[in-house]
């Protein structure tokens, strides 16, 4: 039998059948139908880089329990924490798992990918709303529901700022809702803004052209900084977006 590459929080190997996913500090697994969040542990990890991973949860409880204390219609587009224990963040299990997954195996058409988009962008707006930076977005960090709806999660790198932080002004080590906005999803139609995880813009002339693509102009000006003031301009202009030449073809998964 393979070794594990991960311990739990007693030390015992977990199951490869148990785990959902796992990035550079934590690995979630599934216990009694919940996706449980714990620091991440390999058999050769060192106390140090155990404890580094630990403090990441911690910080990442915080931002849940500020997302927590507010009515869910406000934050149900940010997949639920059901529970928040001593180094385990329980959260809601998402039936069809990571969007990045579903898409590997899938082509969404154009009337999918609006709804996705939208979205995305209104789970933004909602963390945006209670005042926290995501600071690293990816395809990784939105789940699919079992009615295919999108839910964003994963905030170990996000900034909790002060309640009533002026956010359009907000920065934090250059992170701030600009890059945010300009890191959301292009998996979905470019495979990702060329970003290499700080909080840089890419020289324009590095970024693929979207000359012809639809929803072009959008994509343009999210990979400018101030092309949008914040989410919810972002919102309205995916608002105005015409469906009327979207064919019954296009309406299916």
């Amino acid at each position: 039998m393979a070794s594990s590459l991960f311990l739990g929080l007693d030390g015992e190997p977990i199951s490869d059948s148990e785990v959902l996913g796992y990035g550079r500090t934590g690995v979630v697994i599934c216990r009694d139908n919940l996706a449980v969040k714990i620091p991440l542990r390999h058999p050769w990890s060192s106390d140090t880089d155990v404890q580094s991973n630990v403090e990441v949860i911690e910080r990442e409880q915080d931002v849940y329990h500020r997302f927590n204390r507010f009515p869910r219609e406000q934050v149900d587009h940010i997949v639920p924490c059901l529970g928040l224990k001593k180094n385990a963040t329980h959260l809601a299990c998402m039936g069809y798992g990571k969007l990045r997954d579903y898409l590997a195996k899938n082509q969404p058409s154009r009337a999918v990918q609006i709804t996705w988009f939208r979205q995305m962008v209104q789970a933004l707006e909602q963390v945006h709303d209670k005042c926290v930076l995501v600071a690293d977005i990816a395809s990784c960090n939105f789940l699919l529901d079992s009615d295919l709806s999108i839910k964003i999660c994963d905030f170990s790198g996000s900034s909790l700022l002060p309640i009533g932080t002026v956010m359009e002004m907000a920065d934090d080590d250059r992170y701030s809702i600009q890059t945010d906005i300009g890191q959301l999803d292009f998996d979905l139609f470019w495979g990702g803004i060329p970003m290499d995880g700080r909080a840089i813009w890419p020289p324009q002339d590095s970024l693929p052209s979207t000359d012809g693509l639809w929803l072009g102009p959008i994509i343009a000006r999210c990979w400018v900084e101030g092309g949008f003031q914040n989410a919810h301009a972002l919102s309205h202009a995916l608002g105005s977006v015409d469906l009327m030449g979207i064919t019954d073809e296009d309406t299916g998964l």
